[in-house]
């Protein structure tokens, strides 16, 4: 891939999950949703940090202190390790596009 805006699917069942680039525990990922959301009553509670930009469309992130966060092109979120979120919704009529990256914890 070497245009992260080039190849979006229209449509889609199901999230897609493209790893760019993993070395030394670090991943890279393109994500493309189209109403995909985390079904309701499971939560992320990863080992890892995450940090995540949209790149196109539009999402909300929910956390497990019942904060939600609204993201749209440009907008990034920072989920350390061990943060419960979940994603609440993504934007049903246009593809919303994320960019994360997940390091691991190092103390």
């Amino acid at each position: 891939m070497n245009n992260l805006l080039a190849d979006i699917p229209e449509k889609l069942t199901d999230e897609v999950f493209q790893t760019i680039i993993e070395n030394k525990g670090v991943k890279i990922e393109r994500i493309t949703s189209l109403g995909q959301v985390t079904p309701e009553g499971e939560w992320y509670d990863q080992a890892q940090n995450e940090w995540v930009v949209l790149l196109k469309g539009r999402a909300r992130l929910m956390y497990a202190d019942g904060r939600e966060q609204s993201l749209e092109a440009g907008d990034h979120a920072w989920l350390p390790s061990g943060c419960k979120h979940r994603v609440s919704w993504t934007d049903p009529q246009q593809p919303t596009l994320w960019l994360a990256v997940h390091w691991p914890v190092t103390e």
